[in-house]
């Protein structure tokens, strides 16, 4: 089992990867850390601002990069560009499950969020 998510567990205490069981079944891991009032935070808030930013602005990137090849009629870089949407996508797919937990979570949290957002429209 590799992990391999150095940048994420050292800058925000997040990572994740895919664990194979003996029956040959892959299930993925999405880890936090959990800080108690105790325990000293090794990453400051600069930090955690840096590394959300760069993982958020890689895919937007590449999106950018994917649009210029394909009305510059550049199909041969296409492959290339969908590539690299399609990773960087997974990576801060990745994290952001960390980051919110399983996905029920995220139903709740989108769920809890759009509800707020209807009841400060009514009043």
């Amino acid at each position: 089992m590799l992990r391999q998510n150095i940048t994420g567990r050292l800058m925000v205490g997040l990572r994740w990867w895919n664990h194979i069981d003996d029956d040959g079944k892959s299930h993925w891991v999405f880890e936090a850390r959990k800080e108690s009032n105790q325990e000293k935070r090794t990453s400051s808030e600069a930090e955690s601002q840096i590394f959300w930013l760069g993982l958020i602005s890689c895919p937007i990137m590449w999106v950018i990069f994917a649009f210029s090849a394909l009305f510059s009629f550049k199909l041969k870089w296409l492959a290339v560009v969908i590539m690299g949407v399609v990773l960087q996508g997974a990576n801060l797919y990745g994290y952001i499950r960390c980051k919110v937990g399983n996905q029920s979570n995220l139903t709740s949290m989108a769920t809890t969020y759009l509800g707020k957002q209807f009841l400060r429209q009514e009043n």
